[in-house]
Protein backbone atom coordinates (compact mmCIF):
# COMPACT_ATOMS: atom_id res chain seq x y z
CA UNK A 1 0.00 0.00 0.00
CA UNK A 2 1.17 3.52 -0.75
CA UNK A 3 0.18 6.89 0.70
CA UNK A 4 -2.31 7.58 -2.08
CA UNK A 5 -4.17 4.31 -1.45
CA UNK A 6 -4.15 4.92 2.30
CA UNK A 7 -5.55 8.42 1.80
CA UNK A 8 -8.30 6.99 -0.39
CA UNK A 9 -9.28 4.51 2.32
CA UNK A 10 -9.73 7.38 4.78
CA UNK A 11 -12.27 9.21 2.59
CA UNK A 12 -16.03 8.59 2.96
CA UNK A 13 -15.93 6.36 -0.14
CA UNK A 14 -12.98 4.49 1.34
CA UNK A 15 -14.76 3.99 4.65
CA UNK A 16 -17.76 2.58 2.79
CA UNK A 17 -15.48 0.23 0.85
CA UNK A 18 -13.83 -0.89 4.10
CA UNK A 19 -17.19 -1.56 5.72
CA UNK A 20 -18.29 -3.65 2.74
CA UNK A 21 -14.96 -5.48 2.62
CA UNK A 22 -15.18 -6.29 6.34
CA UNK A 23 -18.27 -8.38 5.68
CA UNK A 24 -16.42 -10.31 2.98
CA UNK A 25 -13.10 -10.87 4.79
CA UNK A 26 -12.09 -14.48 5.25
CA UNK A 27 -14.01 -15.68 2.20
CA UNK A 28 -12.94 -16.31 -1.38
CA UNK A 29 -10.88 -13.26 -2.45
CA UNK A 30 -12.05 -13.37 -6.07
CA UNK A 31 -15.70 -13.45 -5.02
CA UNK A 32 -15.07 -10.60 -2.58
CA UNK A 33 -13.34 -8.47 -5.24
CA UNK A 34 -16.20 -9.07 -7.66
CA UNK A 35 -18.75 -8.09 -5.02
CA UNK A 36 -16.96 -4.79 -4.35
CA UNK A 37 -16.64 -3.97 -8.05
CA UNK A 38 -20.32 -4.74 -8.58
CA UNK A 39 -21.06 -2.23 -5.82
CA UNK A 40 -19.28 0.41 -7.87
CA UNK A 41 -15.98 0.46 -5.96
CA UNK A 42 -12.99 1.19 -8.27
CA UNK A 43 -10.62 -1.75 -8.67
CA UNK A 44 -7.67 -0.09 -6.90
CA UNK A 45 -9.75 0.99 -3.92
CA UNK A 46 -11.43 -2.41 -3.76
CA UNK A 47 -8.07 -4.20 -3.62
CA UNK A 48 -6.79 -1.88 -0.87
CA UNK A 49 -9.99 -2.26 1.14
CA UNK A 50 -9.99 -6.05 0.89
CA UNK A 51 -6.34 -6.23 1.94
CA UNK A 52 -6.99 -3.98 4.91
CA UNK A 53 -10.13 -5.89 5.90
CA UNK A 54 -8.22 -9.17 5.89
CA UNK A 55 -5.41 -7.68 7.98
CA UNK A 56 -7.96 -6.30 10.46
CA UNK A 57 -9.55 -9.73 10.71
CA UNK A 58 -6.18 -11.32 11.51
CA UNK A 59 -5.29 -8.51 13.91
CA UNK A 60 -8.29 -9.24 16.12
CA UNK A 61 -6.27 -11.93 17.89
CA UNK A 62 -3.74 -9.29 18.97
CA UNK A 63 -5.87 -6.19 19.38
CA UNK A 64 -9.40 -7.40 19.99
CA UNK A 65 -12.38 -5.44 18.63
CA UNK A 66 -10.25 -2.30 18.26
CA UNK A 67 -8.55 -3.89 15.24
CA UNK A 68 -11.66 -3.07 13.17
CA UNK A 69 -10.75 0.64 13.33
CA UNK A 70 -6.99 0.36 12.85
CA UNK A 71 -4.74 0.34 9.79
CA UNK A 72 -2.09 -2.30 9.20
CA UNK A 73 0.71 -3.43 6.96
CA UNK A 74 1.51 -7.14 6.77
CA UNK A 75 5.01 -6.71 8.20
CA UNK A 76 3.80 -4.29 10.86
CA UNK A 77 1.10 -6.67 12.05
CA UNK A 78 3.56 -9.55 12.26
CA UNK A 79 5.81 -7.61 14.62
CA UNK A 80 3.17 -5.62 16.51
CA UNK A 81 2.97 -6.27 20.23
CA UNK A 82 -0.21 -7.91 21.48
CA UNK A 83 -2.51 -5.46 23.20
CA UNK A 84 -2.39 -7.29 26.54
CA UNK A 85 1.43 -7.34 26.55
CA UNK A 86 1.68 -3.69 25.55
CA UNK A 87 -0.79 -2.70 28.27
CA UNK A 88 1.22 -4.60 30.87
CA UNK A 89 4.44 -2.88 29.78
CA UNK A 90 2.74 0.53 29.78
CA UNK A 91 1.44 -0.03 33.31
CA UNK A 92 4.94 -0.88 34.50
CA UNK A 93 6.39 2.24 32.86
CA UNK A 94 3.69 4.41 34.39
CA UNK A 95 4.24 2.86 37.84
CA UNK A 96 7.96 3.67 37.49
CA UNK A 97 7.10 7.34 37.10
CA UNK A 98 7.49 7.66 33.34
CA UNK A 99 5.49 10.58 32.01
CA UNK A 100 7.23 11.24 28.65
CA UNK A 101 8.25 8.34 26.40
CA UNK A 102 9.98 8.29 23.03
CA UNK A 103 9.11 5.23 20.92
CA UNK A 104 11.91 4.78 18.39
CA UNK A 105 10.61 2.90 15.37
CA UNK A 106 7.04 2.98 16.63
CA UNK A 107 5.68 0.94 13.73
CA UNK A 108 1.88 0.86 13.70
CA UNK A 109 1.85 2.18 17.27
CA UNK A 110 0.82 -0.87 19.32
CA UNK A 111 3.09 -0.05 22.27
CA UNK A 112 2.67 3.71 21.94
CA UNK A 113 -1.12 3.42 22.02
CA UNK A 114 -0.99 1.40 25.22
CA UNK A 115 1.38 3.88 26.83
CA UNK A 116 -0.79 6.82 25.78
CA UNK A 117 -3.87 5.15 27.22
CA UNK A 118 -2.04 4.81 30.54
CA UNK A 119 -1.49 8.58 30.61
CA UNK A 120 2.06 8.73 29.24
CA UNK A 121 2.89 11.37 26.62
CA UNK A 122 4.38 9.45 23.71
CA UNK A 123 6.48 10.72 20.80
CA UNK A 124 6.79 8.11 18.06
CA UNK A 125 9.52 8.07 15.42
CA UNK A 126 9.02 6.03 12.26
CA UNK A 127 11.08 5.95 9.05
CA UNK A 128 8.45 4.51 6.70
CA UNK A 129 5.93 7.15 5.52
CA UNK A 130 3.00 4.74 5.11
CA UNK A 131 3.58 3.13 8.50
CA UNK A 132 3.98 6.53 10.19
CA UNK A 133 0.70 7.72 8.66
CA UNK A 134 -1.04 4.56 9.79
CA UNK A 135 0.30 5.00 13.33
CA UNK A 136 -1.08 8.53 13.46
CA UNK A 137 -4.43 7.29 12.13
CA UNK A 138 -4.47 4.55 14.75
CA UNK A 139 -3.86 7.16 17.47
CA UNK A 140 -6.90 9.04 16.23
CA UNK A 141 -9.03 5.89 16.10
CA UNK A 142 -8.02 5.07 19.68
CA UNK A 143 -8.80 8.58 20.89
CA UNK A 144 -5.24 9.30 22.08
CA UNK A 145 -3.99 11.63 19.33
CA UNK A 146 -3.40 14.29 21.98
CA UNK A 147 -0.95 11.98 23.79
CA UNK A 148 0.68 10.15 20.88
CA UNK A 149 2.21 11.99 17.95
CA UNK A 150 4.37 10.56 15.20
CA UNK A 151 7.42 12.08 13.51
CA UNK A 152 8.76 10.79 10.22
CA UNK A 153 12.48 10.18 10.58
CA UNK A 154 15.46 7.98 11.36
CA UNK A 155 15.27 6.54 14.88
CA UNK A 156 19.05 6.48 15.18
CA UNK A 157 19.27 10.26 14.61
CA UNK A 158 16.48 11.42 16.89
CA UNK A 159 17.46 13.94 19.57
CA UNK A 160 16.68 12.36 22.95
CA UNK A 161 17.73 15.28 25.13
CA UNK A 162 14.24 16.81 25.11
CA UNK A 163 11.03 16.81 23.08
CA UNK A 164 8.81 19.90 22.82
CA UNK A 165 10.92 21.41 25.58
CA UNK A 166 10.20 18.54 28.00
CA UNK A 167 12.87 16.10 29.23
CA UNK A 168 12.58 12.51 28.01
CA UNK A 169 11.79 10.15 30.89
CA UNK A 170 12.22 6.89 29.01
CA UNK A 171 12.87 5.37 25.60
CA UNK A 172 11.27 2.30 24.06
CA UNK A 173 12.50 0.58 20.91
CA UNK A 174 11.16 -2.44 19.07
CA UNK A 175 13.73 -2.97 16.31
CA UNK A 176 12.69 -4.51 13.00
CA UNK A 177 13.47 -8.23 13.04
CA UNK A 178 12.36 -9.12 9.52
CA UNK A 179 14.18 -8.39 6.29
CA UNK A 180 12.59 -5.73 4.11
CA UNK A 181 11.12 -7.19 0.95
CA UNK A 182 11.31 -10.86 1.98
CA UNK A 183 9.74 -10.79 5.44
CA UNK A 184 12.24 -13.38 6.64
CA UNK A 185 13.06 -13.36 10.34
CA UNK A 186 16.38 -11.93 11.47
CA UNK A 187 18.00 -13.99 14.20
CA UNK A 188 21.27 -12.07 14.58
CA UNK A 189 20.67 -8.99 16.80
CA UNK A 190 23.52 -7.21 15.04
CA UNK A 191 21.31 -7.23 11.93
CA UNK A 192 18.27 -5.74 13.67
CA UNK A 193 17.16 -2.29 12.52
CA UNK A 194 18.28 -0.35 14.53
CA UNK A 195 21.17 -2.76 15.29
CA UNK A 196 22.11 -4.24 18.64
CA UNK A 197 24.99 -1.82 19.33
CA UNK A 198 22.59 1.10 18.96
CA UNK A 199 20.13 -0.49 21.40
CA UNK A 200 22.87 -1.03 23.99
CA UNK A 201 23.98 2.57 23.65
CA UNK A 202 20.49 3.94 24.32
CA UNK A 203 20.79 3.30 28.04
CA UNK A 204 23.88 5.53 28.17
CA UNK A 205 21.78 8.38 26.77
CA UNK A 206 18.51 7.72 28.62
CA UNK A 207 18.94 5.45 31.66
CA UNK A 208 15.32 4.29 31.60
CA UNK A 209 15.52 2.42 28.32
CA UNK A 210 13.35 -0.53 27.29
CA UNK A 211 13.73 -2.56 24.14
CA UNK A 212 11.89 -5.55 22.78
CA UNK A 213 13.80 -8.51 21.32
CA UNK A 214 13.08 -11.97 19.96
CA UNK A 215 12.42 -14.52 22.73
CA UNK A 216 15.31 -16.66 21.49
CA UNK A 217 17.86 -13.99 22.41
CA UNK A 218 21.10 -15.32 23.91
CA UNK A 219 21.28 -14.41 27.62
CA UNK A 220 24.98 -13.68 27.21
CA UNK A 221 24.09 -10.70 25.00
CA UNK A 222 22.02 -8.94 27.65
CA UNK A 223 23.81 -5.96 29.18
CA UNK A 224 25.08 -6.22 32.76
CA UNK A 225 22.59 -4.92 35.30
CA UNK A 226 19.64 -5.12 32.93
CA UNK A 227 16.53 -7.20 33.45
CA UNK A 228 15.53 -9.78 30.87
CA UNK A 229 11.81 -10.50 30.83
CA UNK A 230 10.17 -13.28 28.82
CA UNK A 231 6.43 -13.05 28.23
CA UNK A 232 3.90 -15.73 27.32
CA UNK A 233 0.22 -15.32 26.52
CA UNK A 234 -1.99 -18.32 27.23
CA UNK A 235 1.08 -20.56 27.10
CA UNK A 236 2.45 -19.10 23.86
CA UNK A 237 5.88 -17.46 24.21
CA UNK A 238 5.56 -14.14 22.38
CA UNK A 239 8.50 -11.87 23.22
CA UNK A 240 11.37 -10.84 25.42
CA UNK A 241 11.99 -7.38 26.83
CA UNK A 242 15.17 -5.80 28.17
CA UNK A 243 14.67 -3.27 31.00
CA UNK A 244 17.64 -1.01 31.71
CA UNK A 245 18.78 1.32 34.47
CA UNK A 246 16.31 1.99 37.30
CA UNK A 247 13.62 0.06 35.40
CA UNK A 248 15.46 -3.23 36.01
CA UNK A 249 13.85 -4.87 39.05
CA UNK A 250 15.26 -8.43 38.84
CA UNK A 251 17.92 -10.13 36.70
CA UNK A 252 15.37 -12.43 35.04
CA UNK A 253 11.58 -12.48 34.95
CA UNK A 254 8.97 -14.78 33.42
CA UNK A 255 5.61 -13.08 32.93
CA UNK A 256 2.61 -15.24 32.13
CA UNK A 257 -0.61 -13.63 30.89
CA UNK A 258 -3.68 -15.83 30.93
CA UNK A 259 -6.96 -14.05 30.38
CA UNK A 260 -7.05 -11.26 32.95
CA UNK A 261 -4.56 -13.02 35.24
CA UNK A 262 -0.87 -12.08 35.41
CA UNK A 263 1.75 -14.28 37.05
CA UNK A 264 5.42 -13.37 37.47
CA UNK A 265 8.37 -15.48 38.49
CA UNK A 266 11.75 -13.85 39.11
CA UNK A 267 15.29 -14.98 39.82
CA UNK A 268 18.88 -14.56 38.73
CA UNK A 269 18.72 -17.09 35.88
CA UNK A 270 21.84 -18.94 37.04
CA UNK A 271 20.51 -21.36 39.66
CA UNK A 272 20.63 -25.07 38.98
CA UNK A 273 17.78 -27.33 40.05
CA UNK A 274 18.58 -30.52 41.98
CA UNK A 275 18.77 -33.71 39.94
CA UNK A 276 17.13 -36.97 40.96
CA UNK A 277 15.02 -39.86 39.72
CA UNK A 278 11.75 -39.73 37.84
CA UNK A 279 8.99 -39.18 40.39
CA UNK A 280 5.24 -39.63 40.27
CA UNK A 281 4.39 -36.22 38.82
CA UNK A 282 5.94 -34.36 35.91
CA UNK A 283 5.67 -30.60 35.46
CA UNK A 284 6.10 -29.14 31.99
CA UNK A 285 7.05 -25.48 32.66
CA UNK A 286 5.62 -22.60 30.65
CA UNK A 287 8.02 -21.60 27.83
CA UNK A 288 8.52 -18.17 29.42
CA UNK A 289 9.87 -19.91 32.54
CA UNK A 290 12.18 -22.05 30.46
CA UNK A 291 13.51 -19.23 28.29
CA UNK A 292 14.04 -16.98 31.31
CA UNK A 293 16.25 -19.73 32.81
CA UNK A 294 13.99 -19.90 35.87
CA UNK A 295 13.33 -23.64 35.90
CA UNK A 296 15.25 -24.01 39.17
CA UNK A 297 13.20 -21.24 40.77
CA UNK A 298 10.02 -22.95 39.60
CA UNK A 299 11.21 -26.35 40.83
CA UNK A 300 11.64 -24.84 44.28
CA UNK A 301 7.95 -23.89 44.37
CA UNK A 302 6.84 -27.53 43.95
CA UNK A 303 9.72 -29.24 45.79
CA UNK A 304 10.78 -30.63 42.44
CA UNK A 305 13.90 -31.89 40.75
CA UNK A 306 15.15 -32.69 37.25
CA UNK A 307 15.85 -36.16 35.93
CA UNK A 308 18.42 -34.70 33.54
CA UNK A 309 20.30 -31.45 34.31
CA UNK A 310 19.80 -30.15 30.75
CA UNK A 311 16.11 -31.00 30.26
CA UNK A 312 13.44 -28.71 31.69
CA UNK A 313 10.98 -31.31 32.95
CA UNK A 314 10.46 -31.03 36.70
CA UNK A 315 9.49 -34.09 38.75
CA UNK A 316 7.82 -34.12 42.16
CA UNK A 317 6.05 -36.49 44.54
CA UNK A 318 2.81 -34.52 44.77
CA UNK A 319 0.75 -32.36 42.42
CA UNK A 320 0.44 -28.71 43.34
CA UNK A 321 -1.62 -25.86 41.87
CA UNK A 322 0.70 -23.62 39.86
CA UNK A 323 0.26 -21.20 36.97
CA UNK A 324 3.84 -21.82 35.85
CA UNK A 325 3.57 -25.37 34.52
CA UNK A 326 1.26 -28.10 33.38
CA UNK A 327 1.15 -31.19 35.59
CA UNK A 328 1.05 -34.81 34.40
CA UNK A 329 0.99 -38.02 36.40
CA UNK A 330 3.66 -40.49 35.30
CA UNK A 331 1.98 -43.86 34.93
CA UNK A 332 4.89 -45.77 33.44
CA UNK A 333 8.46 -45.18 32.26
CA UNK A 334 9.95 -47.18 29.37
CA UNK A 335 13.29 -47.16 27.55
CA UNK A 336 12.32 -45.99 24.10
CA UNK A 337 11.60 -48.77 21.61
CA UNK A 338 8.99 -48.28 18.92
CA UNK A 339 8.06 -51.96 18.89
CA UNK A 340 7.76 -52.16 22.66
CA UNK A 341 5.85 -48.88 22.91
CA UNK A 342 3.40 -49.90 20.18
CA UNK A 343 2.71 -53.18 21.96
CA UNK A 344 2.25 -51.49 25.33
CA UNK A 345 -0.20 -48.93 23.95
CA UNK A 346 -2.12 -51.73 22.25
CA UNK A 347 -2.39 -53.48 25.64
CA UNK A 348 -3.72 -50.24 27.15
CA UNK A 349 -6.27 -49.82 24.32
CA UNK A 350 -4.86 -46.39 23.46
CA UNK A 351 -6.36 -44.64 20.45
CA UNK A 352 -5.35 -41.00 21.00
CA UNK A 353 -1.93 -39.78 22.04
CA UNK A 354 -0.71 -36.32 22.96
CA UNK A 355 3.04 -36.28 22.34
CA UNK A 356 5.40 -33.91 24.18
CA UNK A 357 9.15 -33.90 23.89
CA UNK A 358 12.33 -32.39 25.30
CA UNK A 359 15.75 -33.84 24.63
CA UNK A 360 14.46 -36.16 21.90
CA UNK A 361 15.13 -36.03 18.16
CA UNK A 362 11.94 -37.92 17.33
CA UNK A 363 9.28 -36.14 15.29
CA UNK A 364 5.91 -36.40 17.12
CA UNK A 365 3.74 -36.61 13.99
CA UNK A 366 5.88 -39.32 12.44
CA UNK A 367 5.85 -41.26 15.71
CA UNK A 368 2.07 -40.92 15.86
CA UNK A 369 1.78 -42.49 12.41
CA UNK A 370 4.25 -45.25 13.28
CA UNK A 371 2.33 -46.17 16.45
CA UNK A 372 -0.79 -47.02 14.41
CA UNK A 373 -3.10 -46.41 17.35
CA UNK A 374 -6.48 -48.15 17.07
CA UNK A 375 -7.88 -48.21 20.60
CA UNK A 376 -10.29 -45.95 22.47
CA UNK A 377 -8.30 -44.55 25.43
CA UNK A 378 -6.29 -41.29 25.52
CA UNK A 379 -2.73 -40.96 26.79
CA UNK A 380 0.06 -38.38 27.04
CA UNK A 381 3.49 -39.54 25.85
CA UNK A 382 6.57 -37.62 26.96
CA UNK A 383 9.68 -38.24 24.88
CA UNK A 384 12.77 -37.33 26.86
CA UNK A 385 16.16 -38.49 28.07
CA UNK A 386 16.89 -40.08 31.43
CA UNK A 387 20.51 -40.84 32.40
CA UNK A 388 21.48 -40.20 28.77
CA UNK A 389 19.05 -42.88 27.56
CA UNK A 390 16.06 -42.14 25.28
CA UNK A 391 12.95 -42.65 27.39
CA UNK A 392 9.21 -42.45 26.95
CA UNK A 393 6.95 -41.63 29.87
CA UNK A 394 3.33 -42.75 29.74
CA UNK A 395 1.33 -40.05 31.50
CA UNK A 396 -2.12 -38.67 32.12
CA UNK A 397 -2.95 -35.02 32.78
CA UNK A 398 -3.73 -33.97 36.33
CA UNK A 399 -6.84 -31.76 36.36
CA UNK A 400 -6.44 -28.45 38.20
CA UNK A 401 -9.10 -29.31 40.86
CA UNK A 402 -7.23 -32.53 41.67
CA UNK A 403 -3.96 -30.61 42.12
CA UNK A 404 -5.66 -28.08 44.35
CA UNK A 405 -7.30 -30.78 46.47
CA UNK A 406 -4.01 -32.62 46.89
CA UNK A 407 -2.21 -29.41 47.86
CA UNK A 408 -4.95 -28.57 50.36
Amino acid sequence: MDLEQLAALRTPDGETALATAAGLAGGDPLTAAAALRSAGVPAGLAAAALTQAELRRRATAKFGPEAARMFFTRAGLEQATRAAVAARRAARLRAAGVRTLVDLGCGLGADALAAARSGIRVYGVEADPVTATMAAANAGAAGVADRFTVSLGDATRFDLTAVDGAPVDAVFCDPARRRAGTGRRIFDPAAYSPPWDFLLGLADRVPRTVFKVAPGIDHALLPAGAEGEWVSVDGDLVEATVWSGPLAAAPRRATLLAGSAVHELTGDGTRRAPVGPVRRYLYDPDPAVVRAHLVAEFAGTVDGSLADPEIAYVYADTPAPTPYARCLEVVESLPFSLKRLRARLRDLDVGRAEILKRGSALEPERLRRDLRLAGSEPISLVLTRIANAPTVLLCRPVPAPERAASAG
